[in-house]
């Protein structure tokens, strides 16, 4: 699972380091959560394209995923996109996607953000209409650690694995929880490392010391970071056996 790509040195640091890890790791499966993937907010059809051909398989969102208008009719093609399960219904796309035995589901929490439908309730009722142990991973959309560990252990058992996005800050709670889910609270971010959570530092402190509305960019200057987590799943129980941090950093964006 690869961290929240931010515009185009998100792209780029994927479609340079993800096929040598796919080769180097062994790795099966890639989700990557693509939201802000386009500019920094949303994601088009042809951020979509960067990141399938450089090795990612599914492509989860969350509350950005409607920035971009150009990608909603594309919500409902055959592109391995998926948008947060608990939007009300009636909304363009699914939450919800099986590719190549595995499903994937995304999730949008609501401390501090959207107060859309509830994701545990929603989780339940996916989680229902599934044959036992099949492999499920699941993209925890949050603002809150606490929604997002609270999300872990609800699920615990039930899925393979609970992935937090959102917050674009990696964090060190890697761990399988005590009936078998593989947990961390935020994968992170792929994008430029001298930022503010992906956007350009001057313009991010000018809005905290103005309280003015800034226009926020992209930052492209200095080197980039990669930030995901490896999963290894058991296939006959569809439980984790195993949960690491893989986060590499490259040079110069030039």
């Amino acid at each position: 699972m690869v961290g929240d790509a931010v515009g185009r040195p998100g792209r780029r640091a994927i479609a340079a380091l993800l096929p040598a890890l796919r080769r180097e790791l062994a790795i099966d499966f890639v989700i990557a959560n693509g939201e802000n993937a386009a500019g920094g907010r949303g994601l088009s059809v042809s951020a979509a394209q960067e990141l399938m051909e450089a090795g990612v398989d599914v492509i989860t969102s969350g509350n950005h995923i409607w920035d971009q208008k150009e990608i909603i009719p594309h919500l409902e093609s055959e592109l391995p996109i998926v948008r947060p399960l608990n939007y009300p219904p009636g909304l363009p796309g699914t939450g919800i996607i099986e590719h190549r035995g595995v499903t994937v589901i995304n999730l949008q929490g609501r401390v501090f953000m959207t107060n859309i439908d509830c994701p545990f309730r929603k989780a339940d009722k996916a989680l229902a209409q599934m044959p036992p142990k099949s492999i499920v991973i699941v993209d925890m959309h949050a603002e809150a650690t606490s929604e997002k560990v609270a999300m872990g252990w609800y699920l615990d058992g039930r899925v393979s694995a609970v992935l937090g996005t959102h917050t674009h800050v990696g964090t060190v709670d890697t761990r399988i929880l005590p009936k078998g889910t593989a947990y961390v609270s935020d994968v992170g971010m792929v994008g430029a490392k001298d930022s503010v959570i992906g956007d350009e530092v001057e313009a991010v402190i000018r809005r905290f010391l103005t309280a003015m509305p800034v226009r926020l960019e992209v930052a492209r200057r200095g080197g980039l970071i990669f930030n995901s987590v490896l999963v290894e799943i058991d296939e006959e129980t569809a439980l984790a056996e195993r949960i690491e941090r893989v986060d590499r950093e490259i040079g110069n964006d030039k």
